[in-house]
């Protein structure tokens, strides 16, 4: 499956697509994911219900292998190309990068993964040690993102070494991987009003919100992004495809830059709302993770919770119970000291 070419501004979603991914496709990637993935565990903190005024229970993709839900999609994805395929191509600034890599060494597949250069250590670091269990010819190229399409470049390396592209979100495969995060949430809580997920590409968005309303069609799906990178806020808002490129953002598997073809009609179908928060939310979230709930976290995993924290405070929470998706911790530790700076500069 190649890339499509990069939409622009103002594209009409295609709703023909918002039935690609169901909720039998999540069922399915689930017994591909069993006795492979983790079944996350879910937390609990009476002093976090208390800041945000109702019962909140968060689903730790934490504790899933390589740090994040990545995995799922990955491996759901990988288990499903045809014998004959010689490999796979994906581009990434850290965590499907790991996913893909993990996948590859598991499965027995060479993989090839397009890095941006400013890509945290830590997740580069992680790929590359995976890369090294996997086939021959398996590695990363870095590119700098500041004058490089990370699209075109793989394009061009899947054609040269005839290679398929799994791109981080925009893949049906992918997206029901990612629903099993969903799946596990409804089944594992009983009666949830509403689910904060947090957004960058919206592959964990769709999978999740094609889940939960399958199984609990009235919960509400509320899809949280970066203030600095809302292009699918503004795109779910406006029912057009918006932009955002390179947005400097801390959460940084949030900085992709649009919607895809298949994430934005399953979002605009099956999600409820779409909110942003500041970097201060973000870094406070992160922040009270980790001091309240010995929870650590990345950024952008923390970013659900900074939408029901930042509701709160303005008086929007209007449900009794809410799951949250904690969707990675992969947290370089030389940054908690910008995030407890970024916190108290509020």
């Amino acid at each position: 499956m190649m890339t499509p070419e990069p939409p622009t501004d103002a594209t009409l979603p295609d709703m023909t697509l918002a039935g690609a991914v169901t909720l039998g496709d999540v069922r399915a990637a689930a017994g591909r994911l069993a006795g492979v993935a983790h079944r996350t565990p879910i937390h609990h903190s009476r002093s976090l219900d208390g800041l945000v005024r109702c019962q909140t229970l968060l689903k730790c993709e934490n504790f899933q292998r390589v740090g994040a839900f990545k995995f799922r999609g990955a491996y759901n994805a990988l288990a499903q190309l045809p014998r004959e395929a010689r490999g796979v191509l994906t581009y990434s600034s850290g965590n499907h990068a790991q996913a893909i890599a993990l996948a590859s060494a598991e499965l027995g597949r060479r993989a090839v993964i397009v890095m941006p250069s400013n890509a945290p250590a830590i997740k580069r670091a992680a790929t590359e040690a995976y890369l090294k269990r996997a086939p021959e010819g398996s590695r990363v190229v870095e590119y700098d993102p500041a004058s490089g399409s990370r699209e075109q470049i793989g394009r061009t390396i899947a054609l040269d070494e005839g290679l398929t592209v799994i791109p981080p979100y925009d893949h049906p495969h992918v997206i029901a991987g990612q629903g099993t995060v969903g799946l596990e949430l409804i089944e594992d809580t009983d009666d949830l009003d509403a689910v904060f997920v947090p957004c960058g590409g919206g592959g964990l968005l769709s999978g999740v919100s094609v889940a939960c309303k399958g199984l609990a069609p009235t919960c509400r799906i509320i899809g949280i992004e970066p203030a600095l990178a809302d292009d699918a806020t503004r795109s779910f808002r406006t029912g057009r495809l918006c932009t955002v490129h390179n947005p400097p953002t801390i959460a940084d598997g949030a900085r992709t830059p649009y919607l895809g073809r298949y994430t934005f009609p399953l979002v605009l179908q099956n999600v409820d709302e779409m909110d942003s928060v500041s970097e201060r939310d973000i870094a406070e979230a992160a922040i009270i993770l980790l001091e309240r709930l010995k929870l650590v976290v990345e950024p952008t995993g923390a970013l659900g919770l900074a939408g029901l924290i930042r509701r709160a405070r303005e008086g929007r929470v209007d449900f009794r119970r809410a799951g949250v998706v904690i969707s990675g911790g992969n947290l370089d530790p030389g940054a908690v000291p910008d995030l407890l700076r970024m916190r108290q500069a509020g």
